[in-house]
């Protein structure tokens, strides 16, 4: 019984920290929305006894994904940002279109049958551990999915350095003649011996 009132409680946190994660104007109270979501998500793989789940939505998200987002808040000059135009014409195409999309995903999850348990059922997993079953799916049956996944990463990284650099400042055709680096205004010695 505690079990299902816990599980409730962090799926009606879960769900209004997202919702108000999209919809407050502030960035910084969006961010801790977010924080917030990532530990009651946290909580639900402690129910479900996938501890390391847990360690990893804690360390990876909470702690690594954050950071980066507060460090991009603070960089980025946030009244001078990019004005998109809109998606949808009016809020209210936006709200129609929001509502078809989680009655689409309600009525998917009306319609879960569950099914064969697969390779990994509870007394599989009592056996050897979360840690264990994870792994052994992710370096044996999608281990071409996990490379894929890495070079990406690795792609964006290297572009996201590249885009980051700052570009050399275009030198006077002067100095490019003269192989010597004077000043552009110059500096007009008028008075004494060289």
């Amino acid at each position: 019984m505690f079990g299902e009132i816990f599980f409730l409680y962090c799926a009606l946190v879960i769900t209004v920290c997202g919702v108000l994660a999209i919809s407050l104007c502030n960035p910084i109270h969006c961010v801790l929305l977010v924080l917030l979501l990532f530990f009651h998500m946290a909580a639900v793989y402690l129910t479900l006894q996938a501890e390391f789940l847990a360690a990893i939505q804690i360390i990876v998200y909470a702690g690594a994904i954050l950071v980066m987002y507060l460090f991009v808040l603070f960089l980025v000059n946030l009244q001078r940002e990019l004005r998109l135009p809109a998606l949808t014409p009016t809020p209210v195409v936006g709200y129609a279109l929001a509502a078809a999309l989680c009655g689409g995903m309600l009525w998917g999850v009306a319609g879960f049958v569950p099914g064969a348990k697969g390779a990994w059922p509870l007394e599989t997993l009592s056996e050897v551990t979360h840690t264990k079953a994870l792994s052994r799916e992710l370096f044996t049956h999608h281990f071409l999915s996990l490379e894929i996944a890495g070079v990406l990463l690795l792609i964006a990284l290297v572009a996201a350095l590249t885009l980051a650099r700052k570009q050399p400042a275009a030198v006077p055709a002067q100095e490019q003649q003269d192989g010597s680096c004077q000043c552009v205004h110059g500096n007009n010695d008028q008075g004494g011996a060289a």
